[in-house]
């Protein structure tokens, strides 16, 4: 075998070595990590609703969100001050929600949720979006840092 046979078979098995490895070290789909992040994706669908707020807590200070209307926006800096007259939405739920971790540390959740809207004519609604968030690991922490949200036709039942 030539030098340059060996070595590309050395580097074949180290990258299959390092990819099974690397494997291994992913947080299962279904394990608690996933089921937490769910939990707050959940969560994060209900403050439509007037739900408890965890923006705060779940989206990272350098997050960069995209609208269904293509704007960005970032982290709020807080809650919302608390106004009974806010036209909260109504019937919230996210409706899927799946977790593919990409390493140890980053994670995707695509997910779809709707609500119930009133409109200015006093009629209601539903809104469907269909997103993609991305979720980062740092010092430990697991955080939001960017999301993408795509309005989507509501499923017939």
């Amino acid at each position: 075998m030539s030098r340059c046979a060996i070595r590309v078979l050395v580097v074949v098995l180290a990258s299959l070595c390092v990819e099974s490895a690397f494997a291994e070290d992913l947080p299962a789909t279904d394990g608690p990590v996933a089921q937490w992040m769910i939990v707050k994706e959940r969560a994060w669908a209900n403050m439509a609703c007037g739900g408890e707020w965890v923006a705060t807590e779940i989206l990272a200070d350098d997050f960069q969100g995209t609208s269904p209307k293509g704007t960005r926006y970032g982290k709020p800096a807080s809650a919302p001050a608390y106004d009974p007259k806010t036209p909260w939405s109504t019937d919230c739920r996210l409706d899927s929600a799946e977790v593919r971790f990409f390493s140890a540390d980053a994670a995707v959740v695509y997910g779809s949720e709707s609500k119930t809207v009133t409109l200015p004519d006093a009629k209601h609604e539903r809104r469907c979006l269909a997103w993609s968030d991305m979720w980062l690991r740092r010092n430990g922490k697991w955080q939001i840092i960017a999301v993408q949200d795509n309005r989507i036709d509501c499923p017939t039942k």
